[in-house]
Order: C-alpha cells, then sequence, then structure tokens
C-alpha cells in the first residue's frame, strides 16, 4: 500500500509526452489460433478493437468521468519506450524529482520502475484513462484577494460540509475506476488481467492521457483538453486488453502554440523549459511533499501559498472559459477558497482535524501547513502578525520556529 505521500497528484510527472506507436508485428494467438495483430511473445492476449475501446470509453463517462480515452503501452523494444525510459532517468538523475523517494524506486537490475510500465507489469497492453473535472465556481488564485488570505489549490478545496471533513479525490475517483474495472471483467471475462490507480501506481499518467487522446500536455506540464481546460483529475486502470491497430487513439493535437505564460508565470522558475518541470523547485512540492526546512531562496516565490500551486494553470488562457465541474464530485468549501491565514494559524489539533480529515491536506499534516503558513505571513507585508510568529519562533518545532523566524525578520525590516 502506498504512504501517504505518494498519494499526491501533484504536478510532479507532468512533463512526459509519448507518441503512438509503429507498425506492430504480428503472432500467433495461443488461445484461438488466428493471426492477431500484437506483440511478439509467449503470452495470449485478448485484443480490444474500435468498438471496443468506444464501448469502454462511453462506460467511464457513464460511471462519472468526464473524459476517457484508452491508450496503448509501448514496447520495451521499442525505440520510443527507450526514449520515455531515458527522459525519464535524466529527470531523476537530475535531482528534479527532489526527496520523493518512491519516484526513485528501481527494480533488481537498477531500472527505474517509472521509467517504463512493463518492468513492474510485464502483462500491460492498455491504459484506460479517465478524469474529472474539478473546476469550481471561484476566484483564481492570481485575482485580487483580501488582505491576509492564503491560497489552497483548488483540488483541495472539496468537503463533505462545514466542518465535516474533507474529501480525498483518491478516494471518489478509485470507486468509480473500480465500476469500469467490474464491466471490463463481464465484458472480457476475468481472464483479463486489470491493476486500478489513482497517483499511487508505478506509471506516469499523463503520458498516457496524451497517449488516449484525453488531452496534449501543455508547457506547465498540465494535460490540457481543448474543451475542459487543465482542471482534470486523473485515474487509470491498465489492462491486459492488446489494442488492434485500427483502434489506436489519435494523440490530441498541441494547442499551447507559442504562449509561454506559464512559464514566465512561475514565482520559482520551477519550469525550466516548455514540458520541463524542476520539482524540486515547484511551490506545489514545497508545500506539499517536502520535509523539514524550505530553502530561504525560494520562500518569496512562494507568495502565500500554503497548500499546492495553481498559478500557472490560472494564467493559462485554455482556462479561462474551462467549464466547472458538472459531476459533482468534488464539491468546494468555500472557507478553503483565500482562507484568511489567522484563521490556519488558529488551529489547533482537533480544530484542524475537524476541517481537514480525510483531505489532501490531513496527509500533508498540520505542523508542514504551519510552515507554511509562516512564510505566507512573512511575505504579506502584514505587521499584524508579528505575534503569532515571535510565538511560533519560541517553539521547540525547531521547523516552525525557523520560518517563523524568518518570516519576523521579513516583516521587520519591511519587505513586501
Amino acid at each position: 500500500m502506498p504512504g501517504p505521500d505518494q498519494r499526491w497528484h501533484g504536478a510532479l510527472l507532468r512533463w512526459f509526452y509519448g507518441g503512438l506507436f509503429d507498425q506492430q508485428p504480428l503472432h500467433l494467438s495461443l488461445t484461438g489460433g488466428t493471426l492477431l495483430p500484437g506483440r511478439a511473445g509467449s503470452y495470449s492476449w485478448q485484443m480490444m478493437r474500435r468498438a471496443d475501446r468506444e464501448w469502454i470509453e462511453g462506460r467511464a463517462l457513464a460511471a462519472g468521468f468526464d473524459l476517457a480515452g484508452v491508450a496503448d503501452v509501448p514496447e520495451a523494444a521499442s525505440g520510443e519506450a527507450g526514449e520515455i525510459d531515458r527522459r525519464y532517468s535524466e529527470w531523476v538523475d537530475a535531482g528534479r524529482a527532489g526527496e520523493m523517494e518512491y519516484l526513485k524506486r528501481a527494480d533488481e537490475a537498477g531500472e527505474l520502475l517509472r521509467g517504463d510500465l512493463l518492468r513492474a507489469m510485464p502483462w500491460a497492453r492498455s491504459v484506460i484513462v479517465c478524469a474529472v473535472n474539478y473546476n469550481a465556481e471561484a476566484p483564481r488564485s492570481i485575482d485580487e484577494a483580501p488582505a491576509g488570505s492564503g491560497w489552497i489549490a483548488r483540488y483541495a478545496w472539496s468537503g463533505r460540509g462545514e466542518g465535516e471533513g474533507g474529501s480525498d479525490y483518491h478516494d471518489v475517483l478509485l470507486p468509480r475506476l473500480r465500476v469500469v474495472e467490474r464491466e471490463l471483467k463481464e465484458r472480457f471475462g476475468e481472464g483479463c488481467e486489470t491493476r486500478c490507480y489513482v497517483d499511487t501506481g508505478p506509471i506516469v499518467e499523463r503520458g498516457y492521457a496524451a497517449r488516449a487522446g484525453v488531452g496534449w500536455i501543455g508547457k506547465n506540464t498540465c494535460v490540457l483538453n481543448q474543451g475542459q481546460g487543465s482542471w482534470l483529475l486523473l485515474g487509470v486502470i491498465v489492462t491486459s486488453l492488446e489494442l488492434e491497430r485500427e483502434a489506436l487513439a489519435v494523440a490530441a493535437a498541441d494547442r499551447c502554440g507559442t504562449c509561454t505564460r506559464c512559464i514566465d508565470a512561475c514565482p520559482t522558475d520551477a519550469l525550466i523549459a516548455p514540458r520541463q518541470m524542476d520539482a524540486s523547485r515547484c511551490i506545489a512540492y514545497l508545500t506539499i511533499e517536502k520535509k523539514g526546512s524550505i530553502d530561504e531562496e525560494l520562500r518569496e516565490g512562494m507568495g502565500r501559498q500554503v497548500f499546492g500551486c495553481d498559478i500557472c494553470q490560472d494564467v493559462c488562457p485554455w482556462n479561462r472559459k474551462a467549464p466547472v465541474g458538472r459531476s459533482g464530485a468534488l464539491p468546494a468549501r468555500g472557507e478553503l477558497v483565500n482562507p484568511a491565514l489567522e484563521w490556519l494559524a488558529g488551529m489547533d489539533g482537533s480544530t484542524f482535524n475537524r476541517w481537514f480529515r480525510g483531505s489532501p491536506l490531513e496527509r500533508t499534516r498540520r505542523k508542514r501547513i504551519r510552515r507554511n503558513v509562516a512564510i505566507a505571513m512573512g511575505n504579506s507585508g502584514e505587521r499584524g502578525y508579528l505575534p503569532q510568529l515571535e510565538q511560533w519562533a519560541s517553539e521547540d518545532d525547531v521547523v516552525l520556529a525557523e520560518a517563523a523566524g524568518w518570516a519576523v525578520r521579513r516583516l521587520e525590516d519591511g519587505a513586501k
């Protein structure tokens, strides 16, 4: 079972883009005795026709997803698979995964598991990619906001009601995937191998989303869909069903053009090039995943962000007319939109649990949230926060005390 820090949608694996794969050889089916298009090997694969793919996509929509597609898995020996593996390895080797050790897991041969899906699941032949739109009718993080407010990433606003705890998209999407999985077994039989994942498997979901035609990979490394924008949460079902040639999805056209607004807007320069992210500099990583002290050089850029960051999506022209999520799966709690830093700072353990139990913030924990709030207070220019910060600066939590001390000095120096 993955640890809590692995269950983050995050924006940290979005630099991949996989093209469709080349002509496939023929092999003899061990079950039917007929020649089927597929890859050579000792296994017998059930084939997925275009009608099957369209049926699967329809069942995913019926299960409550807003978008769905099916992608093929590149053959291990193909040049395409090698290129994806190489890019991933270089990304990890460059230190851009930060402290997220689960992204660096390797097999016995030392090969990174996420570099090639077939390393973890040799039977995998296709990936069903499902997406839910989580956009809400609410301000953007870049809009004018009340003084003293922080920012919680849009995807983490959902909950069950005031003071009744939050809801986690993992727990919302997975049951819907299970519905599709059951129907898949009914159609293709129990011999169809499947695995369902929502950010928990050894797979780069966004690469397969692009292969499945769900969207293209934007320069901000998010999946962008022309009709839905980028406010998308992904879930996948890995299957042993092999796509026939005529069933292969057509990748969505890249519609970013010459726009670089996301790259230009990133306050910490985490987007080092189009579709390339240094996760160790990303505000989402710093506020959610990063344990301990945050490098001082990055703190000013964090601004008022206390959990996650939406800036590179808020500036994207494709999100100007992005629809509000229609499924109702992740209803937003208004109290979490531009939350007062003072309110967050004043939460004791029981209050924090009451508000965030079952939500993504619970997994980051109150300890790290208070560190982030201290930094946001330091960036606010509001000297009224000094008493709270001075109190934190004397606490036994050395990380919080150090962040609060930095914030005190910043406010006293009059920095904005």
